[in-house]
């Protein structure tokens, strides 16, 4: 039998930059060792052109990613960690084991210099959270 991996779920209002962002660094960077998703609260029903861009200088294509809502994430999964993209109250509740909140601007409106901080602060981060996730 199988050990069950972490499931890790990233939340913003829109999931179409950070949230998107960070699933896909989970999922790169913890491939076959952690599932992720996201979902937004109010879904965009589009990814950030602009995020699809500067993802692909990391070598991860977004193209292939949907803006979802929370009602689009599979039914019956138990969150081992959920993460809300300093959406604050605009973030809905998700029942959870280990609930973060990674207090980061959303960059959609930033320079392209700002965006790719908060890009690679969010790889940062996403590369702890795989590591600590995988040590239960």
């Amino acid at each position: 039998m199988s050990e069950r991996i972490p499931h890790l779920l990233f939340v913003c209002v829109e999931n179409s930059c950070r949230s998107q962002m960070a699933e896909a660094f989970a999922r790169a960077l913890g491939t076959g060792r952690v599932a992720a998703w996201s979902a937004g609260s109010q879904p965009s029903d589009r990814v950030n052109a602009r995020a699809i861009a500067f993802m692909k200088e990391r070598s991860i294509d977004l193209d292939i990613q949907r803006s979802k809502g929370l009602d689009d994430l599979p039914p019956d999964v138990t969150w081992d960690f959920v993460v809300t993209m300093g959406c604050g109250d605009a973030c809905p509740y998700v029942p959870v084991k280990t609930r973060l909140d990674w207090n980061l601007p959303d960059p959609k409106d930033l320079s392209d210099e700002e965006f790719r901080r908060v890009r690679d602060a969010i790889e940062a981060r996403v590369t702890k959270l795989v590591a600590q996730a995988e040590r239960g």
